[in-house]
């Protein structure tokens, strides 16, 4: 009796005269001590605070990261590019083809050497962080607001919300983004703008204040005459100079970016959640990337990641789509911002200047330089999404 006593009460010890009777009861409490570790995380998991100080630093962080990374990726095409669309008379020539793209490449590092391939990219630098920080800073906090939980999240909302993120980044960086197309635009051999003489050169520019005969000349209709009066007149009322230089082209800006950035941020979000989809989720996924974390404050279960195709898919798609759809405004600003420039300084309305493209090329001068930028915004558009994606998930936010 003695004996059964103690054999119950070495079992029941974890002691056995079998050594492999007597691992079993210490695997077992090995097993349900890591069940509760797993309930307890889960359990403890908490959400992410999106208004929390903590959140709005990792995102922008981030955001600002991925601005930099897409735009160093594509700086000495954004170069050719602007000097196509502000139709620099060096370069008029080789826009509309692949092979001028090359041969306008070419002579820029024939004359300027590889750093005239990136003039004007530490001002978009300096630019686009904040940029693009502010950009998806923006989409995460008005998407919070737009779109509160799951089954509010429709494609109109997030496109709501991709829009007024891209106005309220656009609001805050316009004038860095003047000055930056102002350095590209330049093409003198022998002198470099700094910021400083850029920044006076744009702030003093003043409107024309020839006069203007109304009476028609010999090769001057009485049409053309009565509207160069009326565009003189206009001008005596205009801000001549100052601050109101750095927002030339701002409202096509504004227009251009509602469709920008909307359709940016729609297509991508729907094609990753495409990607995620059952059928597509293990080729196109990380697997358990959305694991919460178990160390940190930031416990929230996080969204799975998709792999580095299937991101860059993703965000390719997303530049498509919104150049596409913005492309002819975009054209119209960058002919505003370089207007003091080239001319007079005269300042053109938006009416204005795509008349003048229209009569200069056609229906074909609002896609000047598209496939210039459909070649940009492939890998740009790709590598930001990529990055801020990467950036969140490395941040756990």
């Amino acid at each position: 009796m003695e004996v059964s006593r103690q054999a119950s009460t070495l079992r029941s010890s974890g002691m056995s005269d079998n050594p492999e009777d007597a691992t079993a009861p210490v695997a077992a409490d090995r097993v349900l001590s890591k069940e509760r570790t797993d309930n307890s995380t889960v359990t403890d998991v908490k959400p992410v605070d999106k208004r929390s100080l903590d959140y709005v630093l990792r995102s922008g962080l981030a955001g600002g990261l991925a601005g930099c990374a897409g735009k160093t990726v594509v700086a000495p095409l954004d170069r050719v590019k602007i000097l196509f669309q502000a139709s620099n008379p060096q370069f008029a020539k080789y826009s509309g083809s692949w092979s001028g793209l090359a041969l306008a490449m070419r002579d820029i590092h024939k004359y300027e050497g590889s750093r005239g391939l990136f003039k004007g990219h530490s001002a978009t630098l300096l630019r686009i962080f904040p940029y693009a920080a502010i950009k998806f800073l923006a989409y995460e906090q008005i998407r919070a607001v737009i779109i509160p939980s799951r089954e509010k999240e429709t494609p109109f909302r997030r496109l709501i919300s991709g829009s007024l993120a891209g106005v309220t980044s656009v609001f805050f960086t316009y004038p860095l983004e003047v000055v930056r197309v102002r350095m590209a635009f330049e093409t003198k051999r022998n002198a470099r703008s700094s910021y400083t003489a850029i920044c006076k050169q744009i702030y003093h520019e003043q409107a024309s204040s020839r006069p203007v005969a109304a009476s028609a000349g010999p090769n001057q209709s009485a049409t053309m005459a009565t509207a160069q009066t009326v565009s003189t007149s206009i001008n005596a009322v205009t801000p001549r100079s100052g601050l109101a230089n750095f927002y030339r082209g701002f409202a096509p800006t504004i227009l251009g970016m509602i469709p920008y950035a909307g359709i940016s941020f729609l297509t991508h979000d729907t094609v990753g959640d495409i990607l995620r989809l059952p059928g597509l989720a293990q080729y196109t996924t990380i697997p358990d990337s959305d694991a919460p974390r178990k160390s940190g404050k930031r416990q929230g279960k996080r969204r799975l990641q998709l792999t580095a195709s299937a991101e860059l898919f993703s965000g390719a798609a997303a530049g498509l789509v919104s150049q596409t759809s913005a492309y002819p405004l975009e054209v119209i600003r960058r002919r505003m911002q370089v207007g003091g420039a080239t001319g007079d300084g005269h300042r053109l309305s938006i009416a204005e200047t795509a008349r003048k493209i229209f009569l200069e090329r056609g229906f074909r001068g609002f896609w000047v330089g598209l496939t210039i930028g459909y070649l940009k915004i492939i890998p740009m558009s790709a590598t930001s999404f990529f990055v801020y994606e990467r950036m969140k998930w490395y941040l756990g936010i």
